[in-house]
């Protein structure tokens, strides 16, 4: 697994207080020597990792590929758990088990953290032992990725992000970036589709990819645009063969979380379910100042 060492923290404090809490109930389950946990970052090829072998006072956190062919990431990106003996997963991820046989892993199961039906992320246990995987397990570990998510979004609504704009927020370095604003206008958001579609043109973007994105964009952005009265900012990455399109709205009040307020991430109404068919993964980053939603799209020739 390729790693690049992050430089800034995920969400603040509280969700490295989040992945603490996490990993210790996960290495205390029976036979798992260590787990580790990925989150989602925007959408894209990148994610950030951390594992109880890697937590001290603070949390650990590094970039990995979204695309490696790991377990973990697997599970990330389809959303469904991935577990077995090392002879099980061998056939599908060869290198990665080939890492373990040096290890006293005997086993390992991926699991997705969800929350309202949406992965944020995803967490992986090493068993010194094979495992059963029964029925029983597998529900409570698919419980314990439910839970970690609700406590990771309940985490995210009262965590005050950093005022940073996009422009400003770090990229993979081989990444073409681009941003655009967009005011709290709805006449505004026909400039966001032009910006999008001369974006993805110039960069050589397949007709097919910019046509999906640019109507994804529309919907996401006329969303922002009708729930917030600041308008919303849009980021768009070229990174590797993957478009990930983001857009970052802060007119809605999320300082005072609310379990009975609706969850965000919810596959509802004509757009979001449009964009749900339509893109490879998709997802939010909630804080208490506000939603960035954002997709990914992989481009034509990308496995």
């Amino acid at each position: 697994m390729h790693r690049a060492r992050s430089t800034t923290p995920v969400a603040g404090l509280d969700v490295s207080t989040w992945s603490h809490r996490a990993l210790a109930r996960m290495t205390d389950l029976p036979g798992v020597h260590r787990a580790g946990l990925a989150l989602t970052e925007g959408g894209g090829r990148r994610l950030r990792f951390t594992a109880s072998d890697r937590t001290g006072s603070a949390t650990d956190w590094c970039h990995v590929d979204a695309y490696d062919d790991v377990p973990l990431n697997t599970v990330v990106r389809g959303g469904d758990p991935v577990y077995g003996a090392l002879d099980d997963l061998e056939g599908h991820y060869p290198e990665f088990i080939a890492r373990q046989r040096s290890t006293p892993t005997a086993a390992i199961a991926a699991v997705p953290i969800l929350a309202a039906g949406q992965v944020l992320g995803g967490y992986v246990l090493f068993f010194d032992s094979e495992q059963a995987f029964d029925d029983e397990q597998l529900r409570e570990l698919t419980g314990l990725g439910a839970e970690a998510g609700d406590d990771l979004r309940r985490t995210q609504r009262s965590t005050q992000r950093p005022d940073v704009p996009f422009s400003e927020e770090p990229v993979a370095p081989d990444a073409l970036v681009a941003h655009h604003d967009v005011p709290p206008d709805p006449a505004a958001v026909s400039a966001g589709r032009r910006f999008l579609r001369r974006t993805l043109e110039g960069w050589g973007v397949d007709d097919d990819t910019a046509a999906t994105a640019v109507l994804c964009l529309s919907e996401l952005v006329t969303n922002a645009v009708i729930h917030s009265d600041a308008g919303c900012a849009v980021r768009v990455l070229l990174d590797g063969g993957v478009v990930s399109v983001a857009v970052r709205d802060s007119g809605r009040d999320l300082a005072a979380p609310d379990e009975a307020r609706e969850e965000p991430l919810r596959v509802h109404g004509r757009g979001l379910q449009l964009v749900d068919a339509l893109v490879a993964r998709w997802g939010s980053d909630l804080d208490a100042r506000g939603t960035t939603v954002w997709f990914v799209l992989e481009t034509r020739g990308q496995e």
